[in-house]
């Protein structure tokens, strides 16, 4: 089971539907897969889940135990203000430390209207999961320009397509 993660709570994002894709792409290969989207963590989780109150927030609970019970996971991270959601840190601020993501596999996904498909964040966020003892894939997807490369949920550059189906098997190998 690989767990595709949706790093943005923006609703309708192109961050689920770039999952989404993700998933289509697992289930031509039966390989079983989920998405957890940011989107449906609890409104107020930042007040509610984290520090002081760790687990009294059962919404939170749920999602934070489907995150943990994951061996494998794709992080689909939009780019914002060059680096990735600030949801998408408190979120991982709010899992069990250290034991959550330690020992376990991902693949990274970086998305963005400009050129760079959030380089600079997946190499931030790359730093952080290896200080967290999470083994991430050396290939790290890029998909830059997304009103001309993501179209109506298909990615239609055949270079950044091929790069997706390659990344994929990897993680499946990994």
């Amino acid at each position: 089971m690989i767990t595709i993660v949706v790093g943005t709570n923006r609703l309708h994002s192109k961050s689920r539907k770039v999952a989404e894709f993700y998933k289509n792409q697992l289930d031509m290969i039966h390989v079983p897969g989920r998405i957890l989207d940011l989107a449906d963590l609890p409104e107020d989780f930042i007040v509610s889940a984290l520090y002081h109150n760790i687990g009294k927030n059962q919404k939170f609970n749920e999602i934070r135990h489907e995150i943990e019970q994951a061996e494998k996971y794709v992080f689909v991270l939009p780019e914002y203000n060059n680096s990735v959601p600030g949801v998408f840190k408190a979120f991982i601020d709010g899992l069990s430390y250290p034991n959550a993501l330690h020992n376990k596999k991902c693949a990274l996904v970086g998305i963005s209207d400009g050129v760079s498909g959030n380089a600079l964040g997946l190499s931030h966020i790359t730093d952080i999961f290896n200080y967290l003892g999470m083994y991430v894939l050396p290939q790290k997807i890029r998909i830059p320009l997304m009103k001309k490369n993501f179209v109506e949920g298909i990615v239609t550059d055949e270079f950044i397509h091929r790069l997706i189906i390659d990344q994929i098997q990897r993680l499946v190998k990994f």
